[in-house]
């Protein structure tokens, strides 16, 4: 049996989060390590090892969860960027599907984001 990821800890309560947005099917919080000013992680409560393992079903809801957020946080005008890296070749540390989402780079002194954040 595997062990549970950090993320299935904070589904279930026993790790705590700085939670933004939530409903029955994915939870939104913000990044303990930030790499841009907002920096939020998207999860689906269902685990997932990657987005390869996704249900296409579940994608389109996520979609419309993630462009909630996106309009929560006002970025939905300001602009924002959508990472996902999928498997371990690609950066991808823990190993449940989760999306980054970045933004707030016009708060940075010379407002242009970094190349490259991951």
């Amino acid at each position: 049996m595997r062990e549970k990821t950090i993320f299935e800890l904070i589904v279930e309560g026993a790790v705590p989060c700085n939670k933004v947005l939530e409903d029955n099917d994915f939870l939104a919080f913000h990044d303990i390590n930030p790499r841009a000013p907002i920096h939020i992680l998207v999860i689906p409560k269902k685990h997932f090892r990657d987005f390869q393992e996704f249900e296409p079903e579940l994608m389109a809801k996520m979609t419309r969860f993630i462009q909630e957020l996106a309009v929560l946080l006002e970025l939905d005008k300001k602009g924002y960027r959508l990472v996902s890296n999928c498997g371990k070749g690609s950066g991808q540390e823990v190993f449940h599907l989760h999306f980054h989402i970045l933004g707030g780079f016009e708060s940075l002194k010379d407002k242009t984001p970094p190349k490259t954040l991951f």
